[in-house]
């Protein structure tokens, strides 16, 4: 008994919708609400303000050794022109670690802001393994970190 072409036809646009579905559990939207104006991220430190997605460019003011508890986090120190300052905590067990990272570097981050007393932490600076958050990264001399 052979396949008539009508069902060749049926069983390759759902091997297609398969795929097209498999391709869009990958699509990650863009961030509607990220906060990019230095002033605007003081005003999240200012309204103690947490879960908030940052796109800022800052210099390296401070290395920390490697925070080890649970998922490990390379740890530093980044102030923005305005002088704000933030700790910035990298998920080394997701995303490479910045090796060659020094104090006066300047660096591009994309992650989620949390408020603390100290200036705030950018942490989610590397890729969702579950697609569930956004992505974020770090950019460093021209190279991707996430």
């Amino acid at each position: 008994m052979s396949i008539s072409t009508r069902q060749k036809h049926r069983i390759l646009i759902l091997i297609a919708l398969v795929i097209l579905v498999y391709i869009a559990s990958f699509y990650q939207a863009p961030p509607e609400n990220v906060i990019y104006d230095e002033s605007d991220i003081s005003e999240l430190f200012t309204d103690k303000r947490s879960d908030e997605q940052i796109h800022v460019t800052a210099l390296v003011t401070r290395l920390l050794p490697d925070d080890t508890k649970g998922s490990a986090h390379q740890r530093f120190i980044v102030t923005l022109s305005n002088g704000m300052s933030m700790l910035v905590a990298h998920n080394i067990d997701l995303a490479p670690r910045i090796n060659d990272l020094n104090v006066g570097d300047e660096i591009e981050l994309f992650g989620e802001y949390e408020w603390n007393k100290q200036g705030g932490v950018v942490h989610w600076t590397h890729h969702d393994p579950s697609n569930k958050h956004i992505h974020g990264w770090i950019k460093y001399q021209g190279q991707l970190y996430q």
